[in-house]
């Protein structure tokens, strides 16, 4: 343990992600043992997950699949846990070699992981090997939103985006780092969003690749234009035949919880299932060995495997009635004012809509850089890693300087 983790006032615990051959032995017999249904009667996505993508994606997972991948991929990089609120809160924590790096915490969403930022990490720590320079370097910081992957699940209710964010900062505070910048898609746009609306103190600036407002609602953004015409047309289309995944978590997460946590075959439908884009770029690196950018079959796996081994797929689908369900504590609550720190967005063209900058600009008075990247989409670390840390590096350029703190080694 560095100095900077032995000085930060908290308990901060080394990580290591171990996995047994019994669990890994069993995931391999229930994928093998999948009751299948019959092949669905249209010949799109629109009845759900196909048939023939289910059954490569297990004939892969069963045959092919390195299941100590996740273990490898993780230990490769220095990871912790630190008890926030009382929850364990997993995260990876990479200092760059560079002089000034920007501290930069980012989180995931569902049905992700911080596996699928882990593509990321070379190039924003180690700008100068990826293209960029040693001025665009981060210190990165990838905690489990609490209910996934290596993070605890919490005993209580009350986990909403609000409390996740008030969670990052505490963590930020227990590095060291007394100015840094924030950065999230899907559920973790959401807690940067929040972040930026609290104003903790050392924000300086976050970067979003959802706009979450149009969500909220979508009928105050400008509907004028193409692109605002297509973009609103876009989000009914997920509202009306999209969201399925969206209202049972965000209602009965219980309910979906068991079959995630009994059927690999199942939690792997579920999280396919999730937009149109990413679901047919996944579909073909299984069914015609074609992946899009960096969504191979083997960092899907990796992805799904993890919320296999750590059980959390009900604990996940929670972490939705939590934020976005009629029923969860903060239902109703007060909205927060818009951020008052500079804002960040970058808009990938396969995302579940395509912001428009009219979008962006009115819902963040602050917004200091819009971006459009040429290829991505929701999962646009992921996909795109190098075009993402491109927007990134952009985004965050102006809020860089002398002043940005170094760990204490």
């Amino acid at each position: 343990m560095t100095t900077l983790e032995q000085q930060a006032g908290s308990v901060i615990r080394p990580f290591t992600v171990q996995i047994s051959n019994d669990a890994l032995d069993d995931l391999r017999r229930r994928v093998a043992g999948t009751r299948w249904p019959s092949r669905e009667l249209v010949g799109d996505r629109s009845q759900g997950v196909q048939l023939a993508t289910m059954q490569a994606v297990c004939r892969y997972w069963v045959s092919e699949y390195e299941g100590r991948r996740v273990e490898s991929r993780l230990n490769a990089l220095p990871q912790f846990t630190t008890e926030i609120d009382g929850v364990d809160i997993h995260f990876v924590h990479v200092q760059s070699e560079h002089q000034n790096a920007l501290p930069l915490i980012m989180t995931h969403g569902w049905p992700g992981s911080v596996i699928e930022m882990l593509d990321a990490v070379g190039p924003l720590t180690d700008p100068t090997a990826h293209g960029g320079t040693a001025e665009d370097a981060f210190h990165l910081v990838l905690p489990s939103l609490p209910g996934y992957g290596f993070s605890a699940e919490p005993a209580e209710v009350g986990w909403d985006l609000g409390r996740t964010a008030r969670a990052w900062s505490e963590l930020m505070r227990r590095l060291g780092y007394d100015r840094y910048v924030a950065q999230g898609g899907d559920v973790g746009a959401g807690v940067t969003d929040a972040m930026g609306r609290l104003a903790p103190e050392g924000l300086v600036g976050i970067h979003t690749n959802l706009l979450v407002p149009a969500l909220n609602d979508p009928a105050s953004l400008p509907r004028d234009g193409d692109a605002e015409g297509a973009a609103l047309a876009a989000i009914k289309t997920f509202q009306t035949s999209g969201i399925g995944y969206f209202t049972e978590m965000a209602t009965r997460p219980q309910t979906i919880g068991y079959a995630l946590l009994d059927s690999p075959a199942a939690l792997a439908a579920w999280m396919l299932d999730h937009d149109t884009d990413a679901y047919y770029k996944i579909a073909r690196a299984f069914v015609d060995g074609q992946p899009s950018g960096n969504l191979t079959r083997d960092h899907v796996l990796d992805n799904i495997t993890t919320y296999w081994l750590t059980g959390t797929g009900a604990s996940a689908a929670r972490s939705y009635w939590e934020a976005y369900g009629p029923d969860a504590p903060s239902a109703g609550g007060q909205q927060l004012p818009p951020p008052r720190i500079p804002v960040a967005f970058s808009a990938f063209p396969g995302e579940i809509w395509r912001t428009p900058r009219s979008w962006a600009e009115k819902s963040y008075p602050t917004l200091s850089y819009f971006g459009e990247a040429e290829r991505g989409g929701h999962f646009a670390a992921w996909e795109e890693p190098e075009l993402f840390a491109a927007e990134l590096r952009a985004a965050f350029r102006p809020l860089r300087g002398p002043q940005v703190p170094q760990p204490r080694r």
